[in-house]
Parts: C-alpha cells; structure tokens; sequence
C-alpha cells in the first residue's frame, strides 16, 4: 500500500519537471532569461514596469523643464479658465460682476440713504440699453430688484418703459419673474392698466406656465374689479379672447356675461375645459384666478364634467387651495359631492398638515365641513382630531382654529360663523345636486342659516352625509376623547380662557355641556370640576395691584360669567356658594356687577330665589342697578 501511494507522487513530480520545447511559455522564459537583467531587486518585471509609470508619484524634474504647479495654483489656474468660458459664453459677464460689487454695497441696512442713491444711479446707468438682456440673469435680476426699490420715481419709469416691450417674455423666465412683479409692485395705476391690458390674448397660455401664472396671479391681486373681470374674461370664450373690445363692460358674474352677450352656455363650458385642464394636469392650482375659474365652471357644466374635475381635485391638490375664499368653497363642494374613496383622499392628504388648514381662516371652514358630512367618524378622528389634540390649547386660543371645535360644541351657530360662512357651508353644485332650485339661472344653492335653535335642521340639510348628525356628533366629540381634553384644557387654563377674547367663548360652550346639553350624560362630574375652577378664581379676594386683574373686574371674563349664570343654572349655583355669597356688595359695582344682577335676571326660579334676599336690599339702596327691561320677576 506504501508503494502504491508513492507512485502518483513520482508521476507528478516528473510530470512538473518535464521541459516541452513547443510550448510557448518555455521559450517566453527562455527570452527573459536570455536579456540581462536589471531587476536589481529581485522584483518581478511587471511590478518594475508599474512602478516606473505610476503617475501618482511626481517625476524629479529634469534640468532645463519647468517645475510642476502647487495644488494653490492649479486651482487658481482652473478659475481664470472658468472665468474665460463664462466670459465667451455671457455676452455681459463683466457687466454683472460690476453690478455685483455695486448690490453687495447697496443692500446693507447701515448705508446711508445719499450713498445708496448714488449706488443705484450709478447701476442703473451701466445697465441702460441693456435691461432686457441682463434682467433674465441670476445676479442681475436680483440688482434690479434692488434699484427698482431704491430708485427715484423718474428712474423707476424709465426702467418700465426699457423692459415693457418685454414683458411677456420675462414673465416666463425663473429669475426675471421676480423682477416683474416687483415692477407691478411699484407701478402707477396706468402703468398697472397698462400692463394688463397687454396680457390680453396671452392669460390663458400664462396660466399654463409654471413661471408665468405667478405674474398673472400677482397682477390678479393687484387690480380693481374691473381688471380682474378682464383678465377672466378671456377665459370664459374664444369670441372674448379675440375681441377686446367685449370685455370692457361690467358683469357681475359668468351667468349674466353669458345672457348679455348671447353666448351658448355648452360653448362656454366646452372652451373653459380646455382651459382648464391642462392646469389641472401640470397641478397649477395654487392661484385664486384659478380657483375663480374652477368655481365659475362647476356653476354651469353638466354632472358628469363636474364630477370629473371634483374628483382630479380630490386628494393632495385641495390642500394647496383651500388658503382662499374660492378655494375652500371648492373644497367644500369636494367634501360634499365626493364619494366615500374620494372623502379619504381628501383627508389622507390632509395628513400633517391639519395645524396650518385650522389656523387659516378660509381653511378651517373645510374642516367645518368635514366634521358635517363625513361619515367616516373613525378616519376624521385618527386624521384630524389627533392633531388637533396635540394643539388643543393652541386651537382653543387661536381666532380660526377654535371653530372646528365650536362646530362640535354648538353646530351652525351664527355667533360664530358670519352669514357668507354659512352659506359657503351649505353650497352645493347645481348639476350635482338634489334639492336644486326650479331656477335655471341659479349657479349654486345657498340655503339660508337657521337660528341657534335650529341649527339641527341646517345640518340635515347639509348634503354628503348619510349617517344622523347628532350621532356623528356624538362619535366625534364624545367617543374620540376630544370633549374630555377639551374639559381638561379649560380646567388648567381656565383664567387665561375667561380673559381671551377668543378662548372665553370655547370655555362657555363647554361650561354650558355644549349644544343640546351632550357633553352632560358621560362628563357631568368634569363639568362640575369645571364649574368649581372658575369659582375659585371668582372667589379671589379683589385685588388693590392695577396690574392683576379680577376675573370678575376683566371686560372679557365678567362677561362670560354672566353669561354662564344666565344659562347654566349648576354653575350659578356654585359660583353662588363658593364666591359670591355674603360678597356682594364687594362686587356691586363696575364689571363685576354684571355678573352680581345676572341672578335677579335669571330665567330659573331657584336661581333668582337663590340671590333675592341679598341681592334686593342693593337693589333698593341704589347700589346694584338692573335694567328696567330686566327688572326681577315677583317671586312667591
């Protein structure tokens, strides 16, 4: 067995010894072989080779070559070539490197206003001729605005006339547009008509640019009502986008230019559907013009192009909206007419951004109207309620954000809503609707807003929501935990409320257990701690320091407390035992006695019976005066 495992070893030991002279690595070693060689080292003659051309070691420079530049100088090197390039590729590179030098002196805040004019003189006469080339430039654009702001009225004009003929096309330029608007910004009221009127022809085109719907929407902003009508104008027709001379009358609206001038109203919807939908598709929708325009067109356009355009916008586009007043009726009607897959869109694409619509006035009213209709309680609540509540304070305080809140509290109230409110929340899209009106020249429905006491009526009629308001109401108010924060925020804050102008109104809705009373079955106790908080602050013994106000002597507070003793009769009775009762005389006088003759003026018996031993001798000393409208009834 030894004998046989040595064998193979044998074989492969002749097997590397054999020389066969035909091979060519033979004769390549052979070749090596025979060349002397230099390889002092011992090294391999590829790894020699290498290291004789490795271009990451310097060569040692050779006598009569010129050493090779420091890393400082070839940098240097390449910025004089940069400079060269721009130099043949900007016609007036030089030019914007000295109107560089001139801005970073003019813009500092500490210049004097002398030294300033003379800079800006001094730039605005190096660029004559040549504004309209340079205004298009990064640096230059950014100098100009600067001159324009700074510079005489003389030199202003001049600058308008040089870029007027121009202005169409600087208007569609990244940088330029800055420039524009800043012109329009300082423009006379003809040089403002004027550039208007050269718009003609171009709004609808303008509108469809990223760039260039900034400028219309700014010269938008910045006109009467007859120039905003003459831009829309065009893009209600063809007829009105060639004849200039059409739009020059007053119109009240997209109905009577469509009866005065004998338009066909499928024409007019046909032309503003390819004006807007290439809007649509580039997500242009930030602009009011737009939401103009949008508003007019869901007025006269059938059912089915209706809905379509609701539901392009159904998702994150209406939250770049609903900041103005047109937008948020559109996102109204989106809530409204939608559909339960839209609806969520609409909401998921509110996500993260609930604080910012709350706190916008024409925001908020579109989450007014998601608290109305929408049947989806649990989605609103993980949405919009969650943020809310991390802000609740904030909410409470806010003049805007508290009405989403009120909205639950006491629902289609006109204490807090003004009139145009409620009738952006009731409006409806006539071709989508089912309760509209036999007129066919009515655009939308405007139901009118009921009283207080029926506000339960209103929000029936409200459409979009299947589901029974107050058990919408009750899901969302009381189910979602948000009335129980809202309690515990009145308890911790509840001085700081009474003495807000805004918050002491959220305080009473909730004293009061909102609305029909809801928050009193499940939160009676809390409201009773409520009650017992604004009682000890009532029962602070009056201060002599001016600066810290009784609640009972603050304009705001006094006034709520009143109110709360008129219509709350657990908290008058409270606030009777714990603050009032043995000192009344204290607070007979000034503010407080408001709050003192609320008890005779009570429309509860026990509340009136309560005070009247006390509160009548004041009365007929002359020390507590009562209104005769509100003279006490005789009590037996």
């Amino acid at each position: 067995m030894a004998a046989e495992n040595q064998q193979p070893k044998k074989f492969k030991k002749r097997k590397h010894g054999k020389v066969d002279a035909r091979s060519p690595t033979t004769k390549k070693a052979k070749l090596v072989s025979a060349k002397p060689s230099s390889n002092k080292g011992g090294k391999p003659p590829q790894l020699q080779q290498r290291k004789q051309h490795d271009p990451s070691k310097p060569k040692k420079p050779d006598a009569g070559k010129e050493k090779p530049l420091t890393k400082k100088e070839r940098r240097q090197r390449a910025k004089e070539l940069a400079e060269l390039r721009k130099k043949k590729r900007k016609r007036h590179y030089t030019l914007e490197q000295e109107l560089a030098s001139l801005w970073e002196k003019m813009r500092q805040h500490n210049i004097a206003k002398e030294d300033r004019s003379r800079l800006v003189s001094e730039a605005l006469t190096k660029m004559k001729g040549k504004i309209s080339e340079i205004a298009a430039s990064h640096v230059s654009s950014r100098v100009l605005q600067t001159c324009v702001k700074y510079c005489s009225q003389a030199e202003r004009d001049a600058v308008y006339e040089e870029l007027q003929p121009h202005f169409l096309t600087l208007a569609c330029n990244t940088y330029a547009v800055h420039l524009v608007n800043k012109m329009l910004d300082n423009a006379s009221k003809k040089q403002l008509a004027g550039f208007i009127s050269s718009l003609h022809g171009h709004v609808a085109s303008l509108l469809r640019h990223m760039v260039g719907s900034v400028v219309v929407e700014h010269a938008y902003q910045l006109g009467n009502a007859s120039q905003k009508q003459e831009l829309l104008m065009e893009l209600y027709s063809t007829e009105l986008q060639l004849f200039k001379d059409l739009v020059t009358t007053k119109y009240s609206g997209l109905e009577e230019v469509i009866s005065k001038l004998g338009l066909q109203k499928a024409s007019v919807a046909r032309h503003m559907s390819s004006v807007i939908q290439p809007i649509l598709e580039k997500g242009i929708v930030d602009h009011s013009i737009i939401h103009r325009v949008l508003l007019e067109y869901l007025g006269i356009t059938d059912k089915s192009s209706a809905a379509d355009v609701l539901q392009q916008l159904s998702g994150a586009l209406l939250v770049r909206m609903i900041h103005t007043g047109e937008g948020s009726r559109i996102g109204i009607l989106c809530v409204k007419h939608g559909s339960a897959k839209e609806r969520k869109k609409i909401l998921k694409g509110m996500k993260g951004h609930v604080s910012k619509i709350a706190h916008d006035q024409c925001g908020t009213l579109v989450l007014v109207s998601l608290f109305s209709v929408v049947d989806d309680t649990k989605l609103v609540t993980k949405i919009v309620i969650r943020e809310l509540q991390a802000i609740l304070k904030e909410a409470v305080l806010d003049k805007n954000a508290r009405r989403p809140l009120l909205q639950l509290l006491h629902p289609n109230c006109s204490r807090y809503f003004s009139p145009n409110d409620l009738s952006s929340l009731n409006l409806a899209v006539a071709s989508l609707s089912s309760k509209a009106r036999n007129n066919d020249d009515a655009e939308m429905i405007e139901d009118e807003a009921g009283e207080d006491e029926n506000h339960e009526e209103a929000s029936r009629a409200a459409e979009g929501g299947k589901k029974d308001p107050s058990l919408r109401r009750q899901e969302l108010l009381i189910n979602s935990g948000l009335a129980e924060s809202l309690i515990n925020v009145c308890i911790e804050n509840a001085e700081e409320l009474l003495t807000s102008n805004f918050g002491k109104e959220v305080l009473y809705e909730v004293a009061t257990g909102g609305a029909g009373g809801i928050l009193l079955p499940t939160l009676g106790d809390k409201l009773s701690s409520l009650h017992e908080a604004i009682a000890a602050l009532a029962a602070n013994p009056k201060s002599e320091d001016a600066e810290e106000e009784h609640v009972l002597e603050n304009f705001h507070s006094s006034r709520t407390i009143r109110k709360l003793v008129l219509d709350c009769p657990a908290f008058a009775s409270t606030l009777w035992e714990k603050a009032l009762k043995g000192n009344c005389g204290t607070w007979a006088q000034g503010h407080s006695s408001k709050v003192v003759s609320a008890f005779l003026e009570s429309s509860d018996t026990k509340v009136r019976k309560l005070a009247k031993k006390e509160l009548q001798p004041l009365v007929d000393g002359g020390m507590l005066k009562i209104p005769e409208t509100k003279q006490p009834k005789n009590d037996n």
